[in-house]
Formats: structure tokens, sequence, C-alpha cells
């Protein structure tokens, strides 16, 4: 399996390209696009009917910040409450409860992070893993990602035979595929060609 990897600076190259690498015998599940723009993501999905790609899972470092940050959350939603039934003298009885529901605000706001922190991809790591997976080296995959930060969508073509793959990076260059340094500030591939072993 080799991939093609590229960046377009405008939604309506990157469909062009993936509708030419679809009438040039990519289908549609070899093909996928991937941007910051949720709006924008959602409507290139239904013009070329590919779908978004999703990154590599971010691992079980997500899922440690979000049980951390949701359970502070839940304290910090809790806390103030049990502060106010200790102040008020009239509602000192409820005390106990109030503790109970800080226990339960950070049992469930831990839990709720937690779950979220597994269906995310880490901040760096989402886009990089993905495309270090596909061979791509570890400073053009963040040089990649930084591309789609700075709002460029990346197309990836993917050749399960390694016959098309110089086709796909011909059509990519011919629709306009920015060289990394235009994207993200350094570099210098237009895009980039990997088999699975890097080559």
């Amino acid at each position: 399996m080799e991939s093609v990897v590229a960046l377009f600076r405008e939604a309506q190259q990157a469909q062009a390209v993936l509708v030419a690498l679809q009438n040039r015998g990519f289908a549609r599940d070899h093909l996928a696009f991937a941007m910051t723009d949720v709006v924008a993501e959602d409507t290139l999905a239904q013009a070329t009917g590919i779908s978004p790609e999703m990154g590599a899972p971010g691992g079980s470092g997500n899922v440690i910040r979000g049980l951390l940050a949701g359970g502070l959350a839940g304290l910090a939603l809790t806390v103030p409450v049990w502060l106010l039934l200790l102040i008020i003298p009239s509602t000192r009885i409820y005390q106990e409860g109030g503790l109970l529901a800080m226990l339960f605000g950070a049992l469930g706001g831990a839990g709720l992070g937690g779950l979220f922190g597994a269906l995310t991809g880490s901040d760096l790591g989402d886009y990089v893993k993905l495309l270090r997976r596909m061979g791509v080296p570890a400073a053009q995959a963040e040089r990649f990602y930084d591309g789609i930060k700075a709002g460029n969508i990346l197309v990836i073509a993917r050749d399960p035979d390694s016959v098309k793959a110089d086709e796909a990076l011909r059509v990519m260059r011919q629709y306009g595929a920015l060289s990394l340094e235009g994207a993200s500030g350094g570099g210098r591939l237009d895009s980039e060609r990997r088999g699975q072993g890097g080559h």
C-alpha cells in the first residue's frame, strides 16, 4: 500500500482533485481528506462522497488528561454549592449532601472526561501519527499537520497495488498542491509519496 498526500489551500481545489482521482480509477474508500473547518468538511464530504480522515487514536494520554480535566470540572461545579451550604446557617444540615454531590460530580466529570478523551486525538499526535503510519517522515508529518492547522486541506490517496501512486502525485501537483514551505513555513516537497516501509 502506497499513500500520496498533499496540502491544498482551497476547498474547491481539494474537491477538484478528489473528483479527478475518482475519474482516474481511485475508489472512494482509498481517498480521504482532513481539515479543521467542520462546516467546510461536511460540505466537501457531501460534494465528493468521500469521508474525512479521522486520524489516528490519541492513545491513553488523552484518556488520562480527560479524566483529570473532567474530575476537576466536576469539583469546580460542586465545591461552590457545598461552600454555600456551609456559609448559610439554615442550610448547614445539607452539608453531607453537598459532600456527596462533590464526590459524584468529580466521578461523573472524570467519567465523561475520560470518555471524550478516548474519542478524540491528541493535539499533535492525531494526524502526525496517521501520517507516520503511512510512512511520512516525522518532521514532514508535523509540517503537514501544521499546514492543516493553518487552514489548508490535506488530501490522501491510497494505492493498494502501488500502480497509480505516480499518477496521483501528478494529479495533485496539476491541481495546485502546496509546497510544505508555503503551507507551514518549512519543508521542500509539494507532496509526499510513501510506502509502508517509508520508501
